[in-house]
């Protein structure tokens, strides 16, 4: 989707951004404020790299929360400049937000960074909340007044993430301090689209050319996204959560600890999440790791689009058309032969314009629902034409078919004796509806009940 061609524009909702130096506890307070393990937390400086927000409810107010990388202005700069580019999310995140929350650590006292971190968050001209964590002793108390009083933000308020002292305080300033027409958001009839592949395919790259702007950080090192993070977009006057996830390795565990955790986001996100896109690479074709997804994606009963990026780079080969890799693609997954095919070029912006119009199809394929008249009509005459097997001398016989649900379509079958359905008719009448009805992208439920006395009168 070209910019000209970008038919939403970001929604902000009142924002509050959690800001400070590394490790001092930022993660942890996010967590719990929404009152969930949304970020990863661990004893690790520079763990939090993208922006990851979450909505806060208090006091009759809602409000976007945003957990942000530590700022660090006298740390050295990585060879990639991820530190840099991180610190640069958190500036901005800070820019972006209707309240500051500035985070220090009183257990360790007052530290040159925090001044540094201090001078920046002047410059925002933002009511900043200043949040003394880790305060869990009387000593750090009486000491934090002190130590942070100079930094001109008022008094500082003394917290614990860890054992959530103090916190409903630290709320009740910051619903203070929230503008006056802030409105909580209204997640009715929103669609969510997790983002999801392997590392280093282009996912944030993706999302930052959906949206328009750098709102993930990207860098051709794998794994800069550790945290599933959200954006809101309309499109066509429809409200879309966009989930940009971190990569999944086919062994996340021996990566780590934090590289395990952000695969457990990852899965989250895939569960939460009406449409998945699983990014691949067009010039590797489907690996191991997006078969796995795909399966998991399926599992969850979750639309499913398949989006191989670089397509401008498989071009300039010329080995392939775009159909010949599209039934190349369904062969490699047979299971998801239903799932659309679209190529595009994340950081080019080629056809990037043609994926919304196919998450838009799929989403409305997730809600189609079949009369229930023509669907008895439909499988009356297919099992006539091909009738179900008949082990032990006796048939299923399918006497009355309906559609009870959608989002993902559930069709229900009752018949005489459910343990007579075989698996191969089972996909026959799966590809019978398909063919019948457009659920392109979307995984189909089959249940098979034995007749009731309602049916059999």
């Amino acid at each position: 989707m070209q910019t000209d061609e970008r038919e939403g524009a970001m929604l902000h909702p009142a924002t509050v951004a959690i800001v400070g130096r590394p490790n001092v506890g930022k993660s942890a307070l996010f967590n719990r404020l929404i009152g969930q393990r949304m970020a990863i937390v661990e004893d690790t400086p520079g763990v939090t790299r993208d922006r990851l927000y979450g909505l806060c409810e208090w006091s009759g107010r809602t409000f976007s929360l945003v957990d942000t990388a530590g700022i660090d202005p006298t740390a050295e700069k990585d060879p990639d400049d991820a530190i840099a580019a991180t610190q640069k999310q958190a500036e901005a995140a800070a820019q972006e937000a209707d309240v500051i929350l500035f985070v220090v650590d009183a257990s360790a006292g007052r530290n040159p960074v925090d001044d540094d971190v201090a001078k920046i968050l002047r410059k925002t001209r933002r009511p900043v909340i200043l949040a003394a964590n880790k305060a869990e002793s009387p000593s750090a108390l009486a000491a934090m007044y002190a130590e942070f009083a100079a930094f001109g933000f008022g008094e500082p308020l003394a917290v614990s993430a860890i054992h959530g002292e103090g916190t409903g305080d630290l709320l009740d300033r910051v619903v203070e301090k929230l503008p006056p027409d802030a409105s909580a958001e209204d997640n009715s009839g929103e669609l969510a689209i997790a983002i999801v592949g392997r590392p280093n395919v282009g996912k944030s790259s993706l999302l930052n050319a959906l949206i328009g702007s750098e709102r993930s950080v990207v860098s051709d090192v794998p794994g800069t996204t550790r945290d599933a993070i959200d954006s809101i977009l309309t499109y066509q006057d429809r409200r879309l959560r966009l989930i940009d996830t971190a990569g999944l390795r086919s062994k996340p565990k021996a990566h780590g600890a934090i590289e395990y955790y952000a695969a457990l986001r990852s899965l989250g996100a895939i569960a939460r999440c009406d449409i998945a896109i699983l990014l691949f690479d067009t010039m590797h074709g489907i690996l191991a790791q997006e078969r796995r997804l795909a399966g998991l994606i399926l599992e969850e009963r979750k639309g499913l689009i398949l989006v191989g990026n670089k397509w401008d780079l498989a071009r300039e080969q010329g080995e392939y058309s775009q159909n010949e890799l599209t039934t190349v693609i369904h062969e490699q997954l047979p299971f998801a032969r239903f799932a659309p095919v679209a190529f595009l070029s994340a950081k080019t912006q080629r056809r990037l314009g043609s994926l919304m119009p196919v998450v838009t199809h799929v989403a409305e394929n997730l809600d189609r629902h079949v009369p229930t008249a023509k669907l008895n009509a439909i499988v009356r005459d297919a099992a006539l034409a091909h009738p179900p097997p008949a082990p032990g001398g006796k048939p299923v016989k399918i006497l009355y078919a309906s559609q009870p649900g959608v989002h993902p379509p559930l069709f229900v079958f009752h018949v005489n004796d459910p343990k007579l359905v075989q698996t191969s008719y089972r996909r026959f009448l799966e590809n019978t509806i398909r063919k019948n009805f457009d659920f392109e992208g979307v995984p189909l439920s089959l249940q098979f009940r034995e007749r009731t006395r309602e049916v059999r009168e």
